[in-house]
């Protein structure tokens, strides 16, 4: 027969099987794998980049290249060149003086471009209005800080020297998006023109100062202009990605990306396991009529692509219908949610199209053809004879394939090799090792079940009697709930850690440059207004100059040269290019754990001092270390007794180096601490100010907002992918109970012919899929418990504990999910009379 007719007899055949009800349930299983990596590519994808980008408003840039020196014009050049925007920036400290007081200050000089992501917020007067602009003071003028106004005892449209050069106050900026990740900044803001700098003389050879160059565009642009610009960055140069400038969204993003790739996974394979499945009852079904066209007169080769021709057409149609269907969901959700959405999403890409049409591929070509190639197999002499041909060994190359397959769909979408690998051999390993439990489980009760009712022991009987197959049931449907169960836990943690790191307590509010002699007061008035304040941290700033007697530029340099990491400029680089927050404290801050050494004692030297964990392993010091500082113009060594791990999310004061009491004795110093004040109290911070004129107040509620809004959004990614994943379990639950229905069925209706009742065999079927899916749900939380904590340990690093209240309920909700759908699925064993339940069988 040639293609053409092979091809449209193919047609006929599918639209026949299709009116019989043959195809549904592995059309169903295909349009499930389709939709689901269609839709959660085309969500996730629109709600990344729009977190992204709301993220990128952090740095006000999409990245940004950092420098004590000036940067090349070759790195704008490129930049332009590839289609990036650029703005350019210059910051240094400088003294701000009026006639009636001087306050060092940090000015940032920008072009007209800053910033390329997210709005400046300006005011008239303080505690006036907000007003968002999206460029900086015009040539000429000035914008500065309230508290500047405040301690110069100047008015808006006064002058303001900086420099050589007198420029205009012309607002009050209240808020810059570049900001957030500069809380403890002890000096107010001025922002000027760039325009501007040159006439200020104050830049000159040797002065420290930092330049940076702003970008934005495109992903693509982006990644290769990074990836120009890493053969060419200099030691002393620093690129800052979106999740590098906020510890708080780049945390989130990334164990958001990691559960979405994660959960992701679960969906896209159980939808291939329903696959498998129902191709698998196709394939049963249909080797008679396998049988019966060799006999008039097909090859093997020709009944093989009669068969793979009808795949095809189901496989086409499958992909198509998902991924409409995947877009009509996303958008469906997108209409629905938009009240919690930005307002403006990024449009989708062809990169969800794609995702949607590989998964398809993979789940028919992997998952549905290797059951279809044994109808290839089948002798002609079936007709006469019933013998079943074996799986040709193609199969398992096909399976591999596959599974290999499946691996890159893997590594896609969790990006993360390291996790890949753990789900591949990881599941691997539980399956092998949970089926050999179950096959065990199953012998050891097969002898106690005896004495039980008739119920009981046919309902068992299936299950004892063929312990192997048995075990694989159990084993599949464990690994079913194991997914579902896997991604509930994680979706549970996840909210729990986000919720954890911005209570809706957290502080809003850090006071900076109080006096000692001030303490109590504040305190009490802090209370007053019903602020819930951190304790006060005494503050003076101090440099670090030398680790064991050496310069800590040559002995930082010699590290990251030693380690090859000079281009990420780590914490010890940018340690010794600023004066750090020092500070001193009789006990451990709140949320510091101790990760080396001891904290104050009897036996502490009198100059102790503890450091923060990742600046001691970027400078590469220890326990024991001595540290030199120059603090007010005096020398002072310390020497390092502890090492501590700072939870630097909590919007509360922290700090690189906390000093044992007694060693910054007789150092000048001021006060800091952060506060949480209600809104609805945000009137009485006028009289906060006016109390403590000395005191710097910096905001941070706009910091907090934008944070949690975005937390809400990969909230909402996280709920929408568990829903998916629930439907894809259900699916594989429906799928593995119609593989078995046709033996379940004839066996039903011979029981039937030789006198069961209707209600004893009702009360067996029960019995039979509570009792499996008891067992199932006993593994599934064994291995639920197995996978978390892996996960937890080495991919998420969240802190792993027992989930006492799965175990309870994931065995009885197992159980009364798989009896229901048993019951329901094998009812026509009780409605539909024993001949036809067997002429169906046969």
């Amino acid at each position: 027969m040639n293609s053409a007719p092979l091809a449209s007899l193919a047609w006929r055949l599918l639209r026949r099987e299709w009116r019989a009800g043959e195809l549904r349930v592995l059309l169903g299983a295909l349009l499930i794998a389709v939709t689901i990596s269609t839709a959660i590519s085309f969500f996730t994808e629109r709600l990344e980049r729009s977190m992204t980008g709301q993220a990128a408003e952090f740095l006000g840039a999409d990245l940004v290249i950092s420098s004590g020196s000036p940067l090349p014009t070759l790195y704008a050049e490129e930049a332009q060149s590839q289609g990036l925007q650029i703005s350019q920036q210059v910051g240094f400290n400088s003294v701000m003086a009026s006639d009636a007081a001087m306050q060092l200050s940090s000015v940032k000089a920008a072009d007209a471009a800053y910033p390329l992501r997210g709005q400046m917020r300006i005011a008239e007067q303080p505690f006036a209005a907000e007003q968002p602009v999206s460029t900086g003071p015009a040539a000429g003028e000035l914008w500065i800080e309230p508290r500047l106004l405040t301690q110069l005892e100047l008015e808006v449209g006064d002058a303001l020297e900086v420099g050589y050069a007198s420029l205009t106050i012309s607002a009050l900026l209240t808020h810059e998006p570049d900001r957030a990740g500069d809380f403890y900044s002890l000096t107010p803001r001025v922002l000027m023109n760039l325009q501007d700098l040159e006439a200020t003389g104050i830049v000159q050879p040797g002065s420290r100062v930092r330049y940076r160059l702003l970008l934005s565009g495109s992903d693509e642009q982006l990644s290769a202009y990074q990836q120009w610009l890493e053969e060419r960055l200099e030691p002393n140069q620093r690129i800052t990605s979106v999740k590098d400038g906020n510890r708080q969204v780049g945390r989130a993003l990334g164990r958001a990306d990691q559960f979405l790739g994660l959960a992701s996974i679960a969906a896209v394979v159980l939808a291939g396991v329903a696959v498998a499945l129902s191709a698998g009852r196709f394939a049963l079904r249909h080797f008679d009529t396998s049988a019966m066209l060799r006999c008039l007169g097909l090859s093997r080769r020709q009944v093989m692509r009669l068969f793979l021709l009808q795949l095809l057409y189901l496989g086409a149609l499958a992909t198509l219908l998902g991924l409409a269907f995947g877009w009509l969901a996303q958008w469906g959700l997108l209409r629905l949610l938009r009240e919690l959405l930005p307002s403006s999403l990024p449009e989708p890409g062809l990169t969800p199209l794609l995702v949607g049409g590989a998964t398809g591929l993979c789940a028919l070509l992997g998952f549905a053809l290797p059951p279809l190639l044994r109808l290839g197999q089948v002798a002609p002499l079936r007709v006469l004879r019933r013998d079943l041909a074996p799986m040709p060994s193609s199969s398992w190359l096909i399976y591999g394939l596959a599974l290999a397959v499946l691996s890159l769909l893997m590594w896609q979408f969790t990006g993360d090799l390291q996790i890949t690998l753990a789900i591949i051999f990881g599941g691997a390993a539980a399956a092998l090792i949970l089926g050999l439990l179950a096959w065990l489980l199953l012998r050891s009760v097969a002898g106690k079940l005896h004495n039980l009712s008739l119920a009981w022991r046919l309902g068992s009987g299936e299950l004892l009697k063929r312990p192997a197959a048995a075990a694989t049931q159990i084993l599949a449907f464990g690994l079913i709930f194991m997914s579902m169960l896997v991604v509930l836990i994680l979706r549970t943690e996840l909210l729990s850690d986000w919720q954890d790191q911005l209570p809706a307590d957290a502080p809003n509010h850090f006071a900076l440059n109080i006096l000692p002699s001030e303490q109590q007061a504040f305190a009490e008035q802090l209370e007053q207004i019903g602020a819930r304040s951190a304790p006060l941290y005494p503050v003076t700033p101090g440099r670090l100059v030398s680790i064991n007697g050496e310069p800590v530029r040559q002995e930082v340099s010699k590290e990251t040269e030693a380690d090859g990491q000079g281009r990420e400029q780590d914490r010890g680089t940018r340690a010794i290019n600023r004066d750090l927050s020092l500070t001193w404290s009789a006990t451990l801050p709140p949320d510091n754990q101790l990760t080396a050494g001891q904290w104050w004692g009897d036996s502490t030297p009198d100059n102790a001092v503890s450091i923060e964990s990742e600046l001691a392993e970027s400078l590469g010091v220890g326990l024991g270390d001595e540290l030199g500082f120059v603090i007010e113009g005096q020398a002072l060594s310390a020497t390092i007794t502890s090492i501590r791990q700072v939870e630097w999310d909590n919007f509360t004061p922290n700090f690189y180096m906390v000093f044992a009491p007694g060693v910054l004795d007789g150092l000048p110093a001021t006060l800091l601490t952060s506060f949480h004040l209600p809104s609805s109290e945000r009137t009485s911070l006028r009289g906060l100010t006016r109390q403590f004129p000395a005191m710097t107040l910096l905001e941070v509620e706009p910091v907090l907002e934008q944070i949690r809004g975005i937390l809400k959004q990969v909230t909402l990614a996280v709920e929408y992918v568990l829903v998916f994943v629930l439907l894809a379990g259900l699916a594989v639950l429906f799928a593995a109970l119609q593989a078995t229905l046709d033996q379940r069925l004839y066996q039903g209706a011979l029981l039937r012919t030789l006198g069961a009742e209707r209600a004893l065999l009702r009360r067996a079927t029960w019995l039979e899929f509570l009792l499996l899916g008891l067992l199932a749900g006993v593994m599934a939380v064994v291995a639920a418990e197995l996978a978390t904590w892996t996960l937890y340990r080495f991919a998420l690093e969240l802190d792993w504990a027992p989930h006492l209240l799965f175990w309870l309920l994931t065995p009885l909700v197992a159980a009364l999910l798989i009896g229901c759908a048993g019951v329901w699925g094998t009812r026509a064993v009780v409605r539909q009379s024993p001949m036809r339940l067997i002429s169906r069988g046969a």
